[in-house]
């Protein structure tokens, strides 16, 4: 069932979208070259601490994982893209990272992530994260009352498939409010003018994820980190956004 929230609740759901984009400009400073990935999950955990704020993915126990994830932040490197579990790994020249964090501040959740170049970039690593920032931001652009999830989803295709991306469509983006995954789901391939019609209230996180050359997926060994099947690389970006009589409001943009 889709909950549209009040312009109350916005408000409260901005509060933890400006802690968790505040956290993840931080750990984009902090990912460089010699830096362990369970320094940053450290990281993570403290600021948690500091503001009293709750880790949605500490025990989260999804049909997909292994067990309860017992870590705050996804980290993915290379051809892993999403809920990349933290682990003794120190980051080297080149690498790509995605970082994944949902966190709730008294009761409203917010969910963003980010994609960082580590060291000397590679171009073809540069047009695989452009890609996934235009297609977030092009499918805010239609995030408006009146148009349909379709379009959302549509929209990040369509950035995909213009610069040669095949996308998946096993996962993708959400609504989101009280918790971190409620109706509807938001895929990154659809049809415009299709789905669920978009409503002043209605809060969503918009996540575009691409592999350079393939939509098919498979799973770690850790029983959580999900990588491309040919081993290319990806990338991942995305935003909790409220739809508003005005427009989207991106809920987890910082400056």
């Amino acid at each position: 069932m889709v909950e549209l929230k009040s312009r109350d609740e916005i408000a409260r759901m901005r509060v933890a979208g400006e802690f968790v984009g505040g956290i993840l400009a931080e750990l984009r400073q902090r990912a460089q070259v010699g830096v362990n990935l369970l320094d940053l999950e450290a990281i993570v955990r403290e600021r948690i601490r500091q503001r009293g704020a709750q880790s949605c993915y500490w025990d989260y126990s999804p049909s997909f994982g292994r067990g309860p994830f017992r870590n705050t932040v996804c980290l993915s490197v290379n051809d892993a893209v999403l809920h990349g579990l933290p682990f003794d790994y120190v980051l080297r020249d080149g690498d790509v990272l995605s970082m994944d964090l949902a966190i709730g501040v008294d009761g409203w959740v917010a969910d963003s992530a980010v994609t960082v170049i580590v060291g000397r970039a590679a171009a073809a690593d540069v047009q695989l994260v452009r890609a996934t920032e235009e297609a977030l931001e092009a499918a805010i652009a239609v995030a408006l009352p009146g148009n349909r999830i379709g379009d959302i989803s549509a929209a990040i295709a369509e950035v995909a498939h213009g610069y040669g991306y095949p996308v998946n469509t096993e996962f993708g983006g959400h609504g989101i409010g009280r918790t971190m995954h409620e109706d509807p789901h938001v895929a990154n391939v659809g049809r415009a003018g299709r789905g669920y019609k978009l409503r002043p209230g209605l809060a969503i996180a918009i996540e575009p994820w691409f592999a350079r050359t393939t939509d098919q997926i498979f799973t770690d060994p850790d029983g959580w980190t999900i990588r491309s099947a040919d081993g290319s690389r990806t990338a991942h970006s995305e935003h909790t956004v409220a739809i508003t009589a005005e427009g989207p409001e991106v809920l987890t943009r910082v400056g």
